[in-house]
């Protein structure tokens, strides 16, 4: 609902489905009817653009898409009434390629959906802070990415991204090999963090964790060292000494403090732990689940933006195909060209 609140002075909602009885339709039709002043568009097409479903999906709706500034977005974030306004100043320069934001999670009242929030809060946004303080500017985050329509088309548009698994990453790195920069907003939004039990919070995360290796192989490989429970006990274990042990207690006290609240203090151990875990399990195979369909880690960005699979193997079908897609176009600011009403 916050996005048709927006105080922005011109901007259109782009949702898009693959199927004709797609309960999500329904959702997009009570904002139709709440907010009858609002440009709301839907897209219902189960064309199959490749092999990774949102950027399919994404494909079929950018043609509805009627202004110059554009922003992707997860259909699970909440979003301040200023998320437009703040997100286009950084594109009016013509250095900048893409604005990304980091977020936050929101649980649901369930241990497993607080322990996914605090992945997400303790873990995954200081990482991205750290490495953005020392420079690193090679992120690109789903639950936000603006950018013009000039620069998507330069870099060949969200075919460029059709067989890609971190399609948000990479629509971000394909604008700075074209030599545009990368801006991290101040803004930080939320995200629904919704898993109910232990399976399904692993495949989630494993499924994020697999993604990383996937792009920078060399980082995952040592990033255990940022899970600070098990590392602090297996330094206590491996040199039982006092220097180690208050070196331990401060970690541990630091480690609290950055958890936010007692609740999540008490609930840092385990989740680190779980961590550790899926950590190990990610360096298995290649392969992660998304809304009941198994993609691969491995990119293929050569083959062609079809519904055929290698090995002439059928790729997904309309009815295979993953509903609810959890991606929603904002276009925003200038009108495009053929656009002339406004």
């Amino acid at each position: 609902v916050a996005i048709c609140r927006q105080q922005h002075p011109c901007f259109q909602l782009v949702f898009g489905v693959s199927a004709a009885d797609d309960p999500a339709i329904g959702v997009v039709q009570r904002l139709q009817a709440e907010f009858p002043d609002c440009d709301i568009a839907l897209v219902i097409d189960a064309r199959i653009h490749g092999r990774n479903p949102k950027v399919s999906n994404l494909i079929n709706l950018y043609r509805a898409a009627r202004h110059d500034h554009l922003v992707i977005a997860d259909s699970d974030i909440a979003v301040p009434p200023d998320y437009l306004q703040r997100l286009a100043g950084p594109l009016s320069d013509p250095h900048v390629g893409v604005v990304t934001c980091l977020y936050r999670g929101r649980s649901v009242d369930n241990v497993w959906s607080r322990l996914g929030a605090a992945f997400i809060d303790d873990w995954f946004l200081p990482s991205v802070r750290v490495a953005h303080a020392g420079g690193s500017r090679r992120f690109g985050f789903g639950a936000t990415i603006a950018l013009r329509r000039d620069t998507l088309n330069a870099v060949g548009g969200f075919h460029a991204l059709a067989n890609r698994l971190a399609d948000d990453f990479w629509l971000a790195e394909l604008t700075r090999q074209s030599g545009w920069q990368t801006v991290l907003s101040e803004m930080v939004v939320e995200t629904d963090v919704i898993e109910t039990s232990l399976p399904a919070l692993w495949r989630h995360e494993l499924r994020w964790l697999r993604t990383i290796r996937s792009l920078s192989a060399p980082g995952f490989h040592f990033m255990f060292v940022t899970f600070t429970w098990p590392m602090l006990l297996l330094g206590c274990l491996l040199a039982p000494l006092p220097v180690v042990f208050a070196i331990a207690l401060a970690g541990a006290l630091a480690r609290c403090a950055m958890a936010g609240s007692p609740a999540r203090a008490v609930m840092a151990p385990l989740r680190d732990a779980l961590l550790l875990a899926e950590w190990v399990a990610a360096l298995g195979n290649g392969h992660v689940h998304w809304r009941g369909h198994v993609m691969t880690t491995i990119d293929s960005p050569g083959l062609p933006a079809t519904a055929e699979a290698p090995g002439g193997r059928p790729g997904m079908s309309p009815a295979t195909m993953p509903r609810a897609l959890g991606g929603s176009l904002v276009a925003s600011s200038h009108p495009h060209p053929q656009d002339k009403t406004r």
